[in-house]
């Protein structure tokens, strides 16, 4: 069997590359050594587990003998999968997107032997098609011109990669901060006129097909409406929860989100599921329960984290990270469905069930059914003269007959990996859900999970590893997994009142500033200092499928700043914001979770304080309310490490006692749980 040096990596992306012919290295001192020793091109090759186009141009191109042989005798080859090295994802992506004006995966790279790129594309067919080059077509010119013509390759190299360094130092120019009061309301008004001018108002979601979650959007025009009243940030907001939970998008029978959708409706996704969707979308559901007390966004946080318990939990209590979007060759195989396989398993249920569905004869997607709900199911009800909940129970039995025999179906590929930052996201999203719903076993799942990630991606000395599977952490963590992590602390210690997770949020902090700070900027760096192999250290401050790390150290940093009054800490926040300001205020759809910061900064902070030997029984109750921007500490630990409890701790009584601090000055204290949730 052939085997190339892929074979020993525990990727499950790398794995699937590791009988090609192609004579794939891994990204590492090997191959690049190998390159600047034979004076070959690099070719790197980026995507992921769950990527459907990578495994159709594998099965076009990288598994075809003669293909192979070209890439082996004219080309180092090496495989990345983009979940493991985001950093070296984020670098050759933006090369692509200036050569082309887009991306996405998988992404094809050609490198010098030095790694500085001088050409890439994305999907290239195995014919030349729809004016798109053919691969073999693009080997040939490559390796033609870097035989002829080496002196424009590393002219176009150089360009490239100055380009990179040019669009990688912003923040260093102080001159180019905002005008504008960073505080003045006005900045949070003009990102909702922008937000909403992008919004789809029939279908919900922003923009036009390929639609995404985009659930940062979705939180800040709900926290908007808290504020402020304003209707029309609401509606869009439950809007586009309430298409997403009945569209195609999210998993009908089994629970939770799909990546993307192709169509405007959210009818047809793209059918692969990502931890991070989920997690983040559990997140926002749980802020609009909270907010409104709809019972649908209840029913999609149980239903997606039963689907991450049955299908995305490791027995170790990680996170695996992808469910593919293809099985037996074919993508959407597993979720969809036709109308004689209903009847085989309902019966005399089938014309009820497809009716509220759209389940046809002829299908909605590829002559086959997607389950989706067209029709408001309290709407549906009405019609049909039945109540709510009556209807509810008959459509559960019918989905877990389904879901049953869906079960026996051959399984999309599981990326078993375990990310460090993903995870996070997750244990954030379990804090939530039970702040929202109060169910005890997902504050037990966040705490246990947590343990997991500190016994397995740290290493005892304070070293955290982005990725970790089979017994083995590696890979030194990026930006995103402090962020993310430090972000899961915090709300670990406000579920609990355990001052221990606070310090072990201001220790990673610490760290952070330390390994990944830019000098003379407020900024972060994505890769930490000690990094070697990679061409430049990238800034990342777009929101996309996940958070901007940078946007989310920028929370964390006000936060303990004011846990730890560290006016540094403060400062450096308000820089970060003036130097984006006019970029969250015009594009807020691609800076949302910086849009969410500057939203605080401007309505302010509210500090709960809960004292007394029972403070922490109190916890739940204060949590369930909806309060934006808060930090909530209880007086069960130290007074002298947290300056938020001084003067305020009780001893030796059995009275408890809720502060409502904000800008620095405390109201009176209460004595009443009630009382205070009214004055909240």
């Amino acid at each position: 069997m052939i085997m190339n040096h892929l074979i020993h990596e525990t990727s499950p992306y790398l794995l699937q590359h590791a009988h090609n012919p192609v004579e794939w290295y891994p990204w590492g001192e090997t191959a690049l050594q190998r390159a600047k020793q034979e004076n070959k091109p690099i070719l790197v090759s980026i995507g992921y587990a769950a990527c459907h186009w990578c495994h159709v141009m594998e099965r076009e191109s990288f598994e075809d003998a003669a293909v192979a042989a070209f890439m082996n005798e004219h080309f180092i080859n090496i495989k990345i999968d983009r979940e493991e090295r985001p950093d070296l994802d984020h670098i050759y992506m933006d090369v692509v997107q200036a050569m082309t004006g887009s991306g996405g995966w998988p992404l094809n790279v050609f490198l010098t032997p030095d790694k500085k790129p001088f050409y890439g594309g994305t999907y290239f067919p195995p014919v030349r098609a729809h004016n798109r080059a053919s691969w073999s077509e693009v080997l040939e010119g490559v390796r033609q011109a870097f035989s002829a013509k080496k002196e424009a390759i590393e002219e176009q190299a150089q360009k490239l990669t100055e380009h990179l360094l040019q669009s990688n130092a912003f923040g260093m120019d102080r001159t180019i901060s905002a005008a504008d009061a960073l505080y003045d309301a006005a900045n949070e008004e003009e990102i909702v006129r922008n937000m909403l001018g992008n919004a789809d108002k029939i279908w919900g979601g922003f923009g036009q097909a390929p639609k995404f979650p985009q659930s940062q959007s979705i939180r800040f025009l709900l926290r908007h409406f808290h504020f402020t009243k304003n209707e029309a940030a609401l509606q869009q907001a439950l809007l586009s929860l309430d298409k997403m939970l009945d569209g195609g998008i999210y998993d009908q029978l089994g629970g939770g989100f799909a990546r993307y959708s192709t169509d405007n409706e959210w009818l047809v996704p793209h059918f692969e599921k990502m931890l991070y969707d989920n997690a983040l979308l559990v997140s926002v559901m749980a802020e609009a329960y909270q907010l409104t007390g709809i019972e649908k966004y209840a029913r999609g946080i149980r239903e997606t984290l039963a689907f991450i318990e049955r299908e995305m939990t490791s027995p170790e209590q990680g996170f695996y990270s992808a469910l593919d979007a293809d099985s037996e060759g074919e993508e959407g195989r597993f979720y969809t469905w036709d109308l004689t396989e209903i009847e085989a398993v309902l019966g005399g249920n089938t014309p009820f069930f497809c009716e509220i569905y759209g389940v046809t004869a002829a299908g909605n997607w590829e002559n086959k059914n997607i389950f989706w709900i067209k029709e408001p199911l309290e709407k549906t009800a009405l019609q049909k003269g039945m109540e709510i909940n009556d209807m509810l129970r008959l459509l559960e039995s019918d989905r877990q007959k389904l879901l049953s025999e869906r079960e026996k179906r051959v399984r999309p590929q599981l990326d078993d990996k375990i990310l460090l930052g993903w995870n996070a996201l997750m244990n954030t999203a379990y804090s939530k859900a039970y702040a929202a719903l109060g169910n005890p076993q997902y504050l037990e799942r966040a705490e246990t999970h947590m343990r997991f990630l500190e016994s397995h991606l740290c290493d005892g000395q304070g070293n955290w590893y982005h990725t970790y599977k089979r017994g083995k952490a590696r890979i030194p963590a990026f930006l995103d997994d402090y962020a993310y992590l430090i972000e899961a602390y915090l709300h670990l210690q406000e579920m609990t009142g355990t001052g221990g997770y606070l310090l072990k949020a201001q220790s990673l902090m610490q760290h952070a500033i330390a390994a990944f700070s830019e000098e003379g900027s407020g900024f972060f760096f994505y890769t930490p200092q000690d990094q070697e192999d990679v061409i430049l250290r990238k800034k990342e401050v777009y929101d996309g499928a996940t958070p901007s790390g940078n946007a989310v150290m920028a929370r964390n940093l006000w936060y303990l700043s004011k846990v730890f009054e560290e006016e540094a800490w403060e400062r450096r926040v308000e820089e970060m914001l003036q130097l984006l300001s006019r970029a969250i205020r015009q594009y807020p759809n691609s800076f949302a979770v910086w849009a969410l910061c500057l939203q605080e900064l401007i309505r302010g902070t509210n500090e709960i304080i809960i004292t007394g030997q029972r403070s922490k029984q109190f916890i739940a109750p204060v949590m369930k309310k909806y309060i934006p921007n808060k930090i909530i500490q209880t007086g069960e630990t130290e007074e002298g490490v947290f300056p938020l409890l001084k003067g305020k701790l009780l001893e030796g009584q059995d009275a408890v006692k809720f502060y409502l601090c904000k800008n620095r000055a405390c109201s009176d204290p209460f004595t009443d749980v009630v009382d205070f949730l009214a004055k909240m």
